[in-house]
């Protein structure tokens, strides 16, 4: 999905708009989120611009996930939240607002109303083996 305006994290990486640096190397940068559902919530990207997963640079992704480790190793000492979740979005019907990939390490509280949790039910164990069949073949 194309932006009608510049990417604002590719302006955060140029230095363009101010950030709350955490962390930063060749291939990542990663800072606070500045609407943060709670303290602590922070983000990371990529700097080489790539809308979405399906994008990325396979070397950049290897980086982030390090990177997201690292952050949440560091909020969880710092802020000890009741968990932490790592969030990425594909897309806008997965929430996606931001067309640059990127981690939210999302530090929770329980009983939050955090709204990306789903009822657990047993699914159709037949559907659920011929996808699997499907997705394997499908894989590059």
């Amino acid at each position: 999905m194309a932006e009608s305006a510049p990417c604002v994290f590719c302006r955060i990486v140029e230095g363009e708009i101010p950030c709350f640096k955490l962390h930063e190397d060749p291939r990542t940068l990663a800072f606070m989120d500045i609407n943060p559902f709670h303290d602590g919530h922070c983000l990371v990207i990529t700097k080489a611009h790539a809308e979405n997963l399906y994008a990325a640079d396979e070397a950049d992704l290897a980086a982030a996930i390090a990177v997201a480790k690292r952050l949440a190793i560091a909020v969880n000492q710092v802020l000890r939240p009741d968990g932490i979740n790592l969030v990425q979005a594909n897309g806008a019907g997965a929430g996606q607002s931001v067309f640059h990939f990127h981690f939210h390490v999302f530090p929770r509280k329980l009983n939050d109303n955090a709204q990306f949790n789903w009822g657990h039910k047993p699914g159709d164990m037949a559907r659920i083996g011929e996808l699997a069949e499907r997705i394997k073949r499908a894989m590059p």
